[in-house]
């Protein structure tokens, strides 16, 4: 049976039809269309340089194991040092940003895939000249603790 054979199957060809066994809760997949979901002002004394906001997409009461959203930081704005209790994974989507440890400093762009382990000391943001939106992922109940002030 090949891989992929360019045939869907239709939704009756599915195993189970979407039941499940064993009293265990029926998950639904869902589509979300970032276009769809309104934008969230994120004010907070965690950002500076200018208006940062947020879309969250697969919020912790939709997963059992992650957070998924998307921030826009205006042209100079970014967050200040933080780290998080749990591993951090940014996809930049749009715009130019800037990515730093206490000990260095990168340019990132949309594509750029930024893999920050947990407890690291970090911060990112928009270059002066450049808004940057990126798709943030943590593990569900992770914290974030600002050590910049």
């Amino acid at each position: 049976m090949p891989l992929y054979d360019n045939h869907a199957p239709e939704y009756t060809d599915l195993p189970n039809h979407g039941k499940t066994s064993y009293g265990e809760k029926e998950s639904t997949m869902k589509v979300l269309k970032p276009q769809e979901i309104p934008t969230q002002d994120a004010a907070s004394p965690l950002f500076t340089g200018g208006p940062v906001s947020r879309q969250p997409l697969v919020t912790p009461e939709m997963s059992n194991d992650f957070n998924l959203g998307i921030v826009h930081f205006t042209a100079g704005a970014r967050n200040k040092m933080h780290l998080h209790s749990s591993d951090q994974v940014l996809i930049v989507t749009e715009g130019t940003g800037i990515i730093a440890t206490e000990t260095h400093q990168e340019t990132i762009t949309a594509g750029d895939v930024v893999h920050i382990p947990a407890e690291e000391k970090h911060w990112h943001g928009a270059t002066p000249h450049s808004a940057m939106s990126h798709i943030a992922l943590t593990a569900k109940g992770s914290k974030t603790t600002q050590v910049e002030d």
